[in-house]
């Protein structure tokens, strides 16, 4: 009787052992389930079309939860919260525009906010210096954006207004850079995103405008100049000089890149003794001081030579045959340095 008893209770903890067991499965089964729909999963994206938004530099994790809930590209925003704890990511989400279109799971957005996936999205270098109408053929070729479309928004006041600019055209105000865009942006996704480059890159550079007493609308123009002028990086800053000494003297820029833009839609490119005549503002041999906008997109170098000229007192420079300038203080060297360089290029010919 009693060696019934034992068995039978040694029977009992075996099975209550096993259903442990059992419940133990059951529980994390119905956890990896839970994690699995919510966290891998797709969330669904109903909206027909791209769903643009920004994460400026220094948002918090909750603001940025709320953007996301806000556009309807997350269905809920703790669920956000706690896939961003668990991959370690809070402090690796990068600031910048970001193009939605596809129902992705939270680690899948999250990938695309820390940079880790960008494989969808297609890499353009965008020259620095490149006018409007070039960026507009470059953006045509490797993404298919409408280039009329892109033109006529660079000119739309609206939608510069909507920018928090107030000028007449987009250009000079789109940083040149490497980008990855996604194919579907559009014009205005890729307008916005350059145009919020270049203001991330002039944001701590207002001090210095003030000290030079110039805008930032001066500071693109000049460097715009500098940016045409030259394709040595290293010489930026003296070129800077050249124009910062003549713009304090009151003496005209005289920049041939001023001219070639006035005549850029013209078959015959070589600027001409006549075009020094043109009636236009952007004639820097006929007004002195800056033309009144940018005549390209200036990249980094030439905004921070604009920015820091070398010290110099250079009014004068000619190009040397060998990709780079002679500089002179005075009219008569200068002359004596552009009789050499017509020399040099009678005898390449």
């Amino acid at each position: 009787m009693i060696k019934n008893l034992m068995e039978l209770k040694n029977k009992s903890k075996i099975f209550i052992s096993q259903s442990e067991i059992y419940l133990l499965i059951v529980f994390f089964f119905f956890v990896f389930a839970v994690l699995f729909f919510s966290f891998f999963l797709p969330n669904k994206f109903n909206s027909n079309k791209p769903i643009e938004f920004e994460i400026k530099k220094g948002e918090t994790l909750e603001n940025i939860a709320d953007t996301l809930y806000s556009k309807k590209i997350i269905p809920n925003k703790l669920n956000f919260r706690i896939a961003v704890l668990l991959s370690g990511a809070e402090k690796k989400i990068k600031a910048g525009d970001y193009v939605i279109d596809r129902a992705l799971s939270y680690f899948q957005l999250i990938e695309i906010l820390s940079g880790k996936i960008i494989s969808s999205q297609k890499k353009i270098t965008i020259p620095e210096g490149i006018g409007q109408k070039e960026l507009a053929s470059l953006l045509h070729k490797e993404l298919g954006i409408d280039s009329t479309e892109f033109l006529a928004l660079s000119r739309n006041k609206a939608f510069i207004f909507s920018l928090g600019l107030n000028v007449n055209n987009l250009e000079g105000y789109l940083l040149p850079e490497t980008y990855y865009f996604y194919p579907s942006i559009g014009a205005q996704g890729i307008l916005k995103k350059l145009n919020n480059e270049m203001k991330n890159f002039l944001a701590n550079k207002r001090a210095r405008m003030k000290e030079l007493k110039m805008s930032e609308h001066e500071i693109l123009t000049l460097a715009s100049i500098i940016d045409a002028e030259s394709n040595n990086f290293s010489e930026f800053k003296t070129i800077s000089a050249v124009y910062h000494n003549r713009l304090k003297r009151g003496i005209a820029l005289q920049a041939d890149p001023t001219i070639s833009y006035l005549i850029k839609d013209r078959t015959n490119k070589r600027i001409m003794k006549s075009d020094l005549q043109i009636d236009s503002k952007f004639n820097t041999y006929k007004y002195v001081g800056l033309p009144p906008a940018p005549i390209n997109n200036p990249g980094k170098q030439a905004i921070i030579a604009a920015l820091y000229p070398e010290k110099n007192n250079y009014l004068y420079f000619v190009a040397d045959g060998n990709g780079s300038h002679i500089f002179a203080t005075t009219y008569d060297e200068h002359l004596l340095n552009v009789r050499n360089y017509r020399q040099w290029l009678k005898s390449q010919k």
